[in-house]
């Protein structure tokens, strides 16, 4: 997908909470807005270049959104709101191997007690359910989920084998938010009770995918599956 508002590269300062962080633009210090309630703190580096968003919203504080940033030559896109936006285009595109058939997309979907970013749906009426999870950590080349402890996520993955339980399909896909990654993992050190429950999920015959994607200053989409190690 392709980013049509304007953006620009700048200066990292620092970040002091999980929405704002500083930035130097033309000779001047400005407050931007985070996109991400994650750490990223091996991203967000003081001195680095990141990549601001232009918004013209009427009631924000803030102008710019931070929506990635360079880690070395690697250019990795943080904004929590991509993910969702650039699997919806990859069904849509038929990029996804395993969901081809699936030609009823809707999203933001409730399913009992739960929502799923996904409910898809067949020709002959088969459901399916999939959440899906950004991930913008990686360490030589090895992405991990989650850079910070998730009740949240672990929650969506019970939920998704109470589906699979109920006799309808259903899939967690992380979606990489960067480029020449060599594999998937939990991140157990961060939060071993979500790579359980990510096993568990897995041993209940839930789909777990992971893609990375072409990344770039004014666009990021969905590239290539790549190896998910448990």
């Amino acid at each position: 997908m392709n980013i049509e508002k304007n953006t620009i590269s700048v200066q990292f300062i620092n970040r002091p909470n999980r929405f704002q962080a500083y930035v130097k633009l033309n000779n001047e210090i400005i407050m931007v807005h985070v996109p991400n309630t994650g750490r990223c703190k091996e991203i967000l580096i003081p001195g680095c270049t990141v990549i601001l968003r232009e918004e013209n919203g009427v009631n924000r504080k803030t102008k710019y959104d931070l929506i990635a940033a360079y880690k070395g030559d690697k250019l990795i896109n943080i904004d929590s709101q991509i993910p969702n936006k650039v699997v919806h285009e990859a069904l849509i595109q038929k990029k996804i191997k395993k969901l081809k058939r699936f030609t009823n997309i809707e999203r933001e979907k409730n399913y009992g007690n739960s929502r799923f970013d996904f409910k898809l749906t067949d020709s002959k009426g088969g459901i399916y359910y999939l959440e899906v999870k950004g991930v913008t950590y990686e360490e030589d080349g090895k992405a991990k989920f989650p850079d910070a402890p998730t009740d949240r996520g672990r929650k969506h993955l019970i939920e998704l084998i109470d589906v699979k339980n109920e006799g309808m399909n259903a899939g967690v896909m992380f979606v990489l938010q960067m480029d020449n990654m060599k594999s998937f993992s939990p991140y157990d050190s961060m939060d071993y009770k979500f790579g359980e429950a990510l096993r568990k999920a897995k041993e209940s015959q839930v789909d777990i995918f992971a893609y990375e994607c072409n990344v770039a200053e004014k666009f990021i989409t969905i590239s290539n599956e790549i190896d998910v190690i448990l």
